[in-house]
């Protein structure tokens, strides 16, 4: 057995410069760093959002939010594939 120290792990420069905005740097950090039940409550807040935005906009806002949805998965993927 050795005693060979911790590799340092890998900085994310979006994740550092998301932490640092104001109230969206706390709730990502506590999605990402804390307990499971975080994530699922991110999950449900942003589907009511959603939700809330229909009732108040309509069709509109549904679009955008299906815009936003595939530009996210087109950004992910990319990423997926440069590693």
């Amino acid at each position: 057995m050795t005693l060979a120290p911790e590799a340092p792990r890998p900085r994310y420069i979006t994740r550092h410069v998301t932490y640092r905005l104001p109230i969206i740097g706390r709730m990502a950090r506590e999605v990402v760093e804390g307990p499971v039940d975080n994530a699922f409550a991110a999950v449900i807040g942003a589907v009511s959002a959603i939700a809330i935005g229909v009732l108040i906009w309509g069709y509109p806002a549904l679009i955008f939010s299906a815009l936003l949805a595939a530009a996210l998965m087109l950004v992910t993927l990319i990423r997926i594939t440069l590693g």
